[in-house]
């Protein structure tokens, strides 16, 4: 299909403020420091309800009632257990760069794991079937990304993989299969915000990036895999565990001036601050931060410190750029608390926005269009002689 470049437009780099489509699933409000999943409150939800809860919001559009939500636990508690296809192929993933000393990657196994149950599974384009079938799948792989990201990590650390507890929720669950012991009410109850609270977050990278593979009619597994691609970018989800790092560098609270200067002066990025869309305080980072100081701690008060210092400091030395802690510096914090390794607060952060990502490619599969942009060409004038 030709373009009649007097039909092009230009919008901003990133496409900032640029809408593509409309959603039902809800919208962030950055100059309010509010957003929302459907008609209600992200946060509010995020501190009265269960990720499950939530879950069936994101799918029906609607709370459940208690006999939904009975029928629906029952409903997912099966698709948690892994396939006999995808169990057998996760030692060799686990073990994947083990032995030239490369690091942990849950994310990369993930994506392989999940296309391992795609051809078992043998599951069809989007443009193929209907709803029914389409929101099965997605169930599916909601359902299992949990367990596989957990068995992987045990793997790698010479344990055997946990079976999923049907007497769990899904933030008890996780916390059970990573760490190999029953969590405290108040580590569930942690998680179990958190986890809410990153459900979805507008058209974000790995959002938009499932949507445009949802547009082509393709396969749940493939939008998934591709949404945990650009996830997984530093700039986007794998901040958790940068953010604390910081933490672990600055050592002492008196340091902290000293070092967010330095970092401004060399121009580095102070992981866990600034954000793409909030212009205020970011509600999630809120949130998280009451969470944290419900624990109390060492940590807790040297984290609440070096925000205060960090917002104070680049607020003298970037003016007007409206910087705050974002949800990756309190996540990190709170996902340290309830004893989580570091390696697993990104794939923690994966195992709910996996929700918000298989709504948008439910909602996507609904609209039938392939999204196509046109980019404007700015290399040697052609045709050139080919010698």
């Amino acid at each position: 299909m030709s373009i009649n470049v007097d039909q092009l437009f230009e919008v901003p780099p990133g496409l900032r403020n640029v809408v593509v489509t409309e959603t039902e699933l809800g919208d962030v409000r950055g100059d309010e420091g509010f957003y929302h999943y459907r008609q209600y409150s992200a946060i509010e939800l995020a501190k009265t309800k269960t990720v499950e809860d939530v879950w069936f919001l994101m799918l029906e559009g609607r709370l459940p009632t208690a006999g939904e939500r009975e029928q629906f636990l029952a409903e997912v508690a099966p698709l948690r257990v892994l396939p006999d296809e995808v169990r057998e192929i996760l030692p060799a993933v686990a073990a994947a760069g083990a032995a030239a000393g490369v690091r942990e990657k849950p994310l990369a196994g993930l994506r392989t794991a999940l296309s391992v149950l795609a051809a078992a599974r043998d599951l069809p384009p989007l443009w193929d079937v209907d709803r029914a079938r389409r929101k099965a799948d997605a169930m599916l792989v909601c359902a299992v990304t949990p367990t596989i990201l957990a068995a992987l990590h045990r793997l790698r650390r010479g344990d055997q993989p946990l079976e999923p507890r049907d007497d769990l929720s899904a933030a008890a669950n996780w916390l059970y299969l990573v760490n190999g012991e029953e969590p405290s009410a108040q580590q569930v109850a942690a998680i179990e915000s958190y986890l809410i609270a990153t459900i979805d977050h507008g058209f974000n990278a790995s959002t938009f990036t499932a949507r445009v593979i949802a547009s082509t009619g393709a396969d749940v597994v493939s939008a998934v895999a591709g949404a945990l691609g650009a996830f997984s970018g530093p700039l986007h989800g794998g901040a958790p565990d940068r953010a604390l790092a910081s933490l672990d560098e600055i050592g002492t609270p008196d340091r902290a001036d000293a070092w967010v200067r330095a970092k401004v002066a060399s121009g580095d990025r102070i992981m866990g601050f600034g954000h793409a869309v909030y212009r205020t305080d970011d509600p999630r980072s809120l949130m998280l931060r009451d969470i944290a100081q419900g624990f109390g701690g060492d940590l807790v008060d040297f984290a609440v410190t070096v925000e205060r210092t960090v917002v104070d400091v680049l607020a003298e030395l970037k003016p007007g750029r409206n910087l705050y802690a974002n949800v990756e510096f309190y996540a990190g914090v709170v996902m340290e608390l309830c004893g989580l390794p570091r390696s697993m607060f990104t794939p923690t952060f994966a195992t709910s926005r996996v929700i918000g990502w298989t709504a948008n490619i439910l909602e996507q599969a609904d609209e039938g269009k392939v999204i196509r942009p046109a980019a404007r060409y700015v290399g040697p004038p052609p045709p050139a002689p080919i010698s």
